[in-house]
């Protein structure tokens, strides 16, 4: 059986959106590692928004960057209503009033990642279908920007583990109860 897993970048006041300009000065090893294992997956999930950055970035990057490698071979599934066709490679876009069946169905033999796609992070948590949430909370406030919950009504998670980098940045691991 597999799984779904989100890993997003947090502030302590609950910001996600723009994290390039907030982010980077604590980023270190323990927290490219933490990175790393949740891109460790069979697939990537995206949401249509956080898609057209990757689409637009990824297939023309360094290619002599390894990771660049790793983004456009990787098999990406793309969450989406207005979207109809992907152009960037490896990508089936997913769409209907059966999403979260097509999702149980996907994730019944393999593991998938989230990396941003806050909007399809919050319906999958809503749904249920969401197995684990990573967050990365950062020392700072941001005082503006998305965030990741709306207040759109409640759900209950279990915390599974946290680890204290040594930057003070805190990685959370949630599961839906």
């Amino acid at each position: 059986m597999g799984s779904i897993k989100s890993g997003l970048f947090i502030s302590l006041d609950g910001v996600i959106e723009s994290p390039e300009t907030w982010h980077f000065s604590y980023f270190n090893d323990e927290m490219g590692e933490a990175v790393g294992a949740l891109m460790a997956t069979d697939a990537m999930l995206l949401g249509r928004v956080t898609y057209d950055g990757f689409a637009a970035y990824w297939p023309s990057a360094d290619p002599e960057d390894p990771f660049t490698k790793q983004m456009n071979e990787a098999q990406k599934y793309v969450v989406s209503n207005s979207l109809t066709h992907a152009d960037w490679q490896n990508t089936t876009v997913i769409t209907g009033d059966d999403v979260y069946d097509q999702l149980r169905a996907l994730k019944a033999d393999k593991d998938l990642g989230i990396s941003g796609s806050a909007k399809l992070v919050q319906n999958l948590l809503a749904a249920g279908v969401l197995d684990e949430l990573h967050l990365l909370v950062h020392p700072v406030v941001v005082g503006a920007g998305q965030r990741l919950f709306d207040g759109s009504g409640k759900i209950p998670l279990k915390l599974v583990s946290s680890k204290t980098f040594s930057t003070g940045v805190l990685h959370l691991v949630y599961a839906n109860e």
